[in-house]
């Protein structure tokens, strides 16, 4: 079994005076595909922005790669190759598509090149030129998800990376996703649409009012699909 990357223990977060998680436990092994599951509110992307160090408050322990890093600051962190790719994508309108995905620093040997990265998503190489806003939405998605491969991170982080997309584009994502897995990168994936996350995921992990209220993994879901899909509201 591989080493844990990603460790939480007792994690709560805070928005002001707004408590969200309350006391998150969780573990990700090199190389695995995990799922946050749950409704609108449940804690998933406050999860996440939590690991990155970008809600009000926090507490609990957090470790990468066996360092702790609760205490760190945004920046720190992600250069210790942590890749997020935002719900709101954060393209600039001012920089075209290849400016948009030049724009982050290289923090660790192993980052995609651009030729790889127009190999895997083509239609960026025919946008290029274009301002980043000026793109479709799941243009704009494949752009917020190669910008972060440049970079050589390897914990990847994904934010409901197929809300709003056409069904070829979401098809299109889940293949990406594949192939990233097949190359050793590790994934914490937010994601609303159970039915793309289920073939994806090693372990499916749902939240209810900023708590784990079950784990599934991928050889326990036919028996546990029906659970799931009255926890999740489908």
């Amino acid at each position: 079994m591989s080493a844990a990357m990603l460790e939480l223990s007792g994690v709560q977060a805070f928005y002001g005076e707004s408590h969200i998680l309350h006391g998150i436990d969780l573990e990700v092994r090199k190389g695995e595909l995990v799922t946050l599951l749950g409704r609108n509110g449940s804690g998933r992307t406050t999860t996440l922005k939590a690991i990155l160090g970008l809600v009000g408050r926090r507490t609990g322990t957090i470790r990468f790669n066996g360092q702790d890093i609760a205490s760190m600051s945004p920046h720190r962190i992600t250069r210790l190759g942590l890749g997020y790719c935002p719900e709101e994508r954060g393209i600039f309108s001012g920089l075209t598509t290849e400016e948009n995905l030049l724009l982050p620093p290289v923090v660790a040997e192993g980052g995609m090149g651009l030729d790889e990265i127009y190999e895997i998503f083509p239609n960026l190489r025919e946008r290029r030129n274009s301002p980043g806003t000026r793109l479709s939405g799941g243009e704009q998605q494949m752009l917020a998800m190669a910008r972060i491969l440049r970079t050589g991170a390897r914990l990847l982080l994904l934010d409901e990376i197929t809300e709003g997309l056409a069904p070829v584009i979401v098809k299109k994502l889940g293949e990406v996703i594949r192939l990233l897995k097949q190359r050793g990168y590790t994934i914490v994936l937010v994601e609303q649409n159970f039915r793309f996350a289920a073939p994806l995921a090693d372990r499916h992990i749902v939240l209810e009012h900023g708590r784990i209220v079950a784990t599934v993994t991928q050889e326990e879901l036919p028996t546990r699909t029906d659970m799931l899909h009255e926890l999740l509201g489908v």
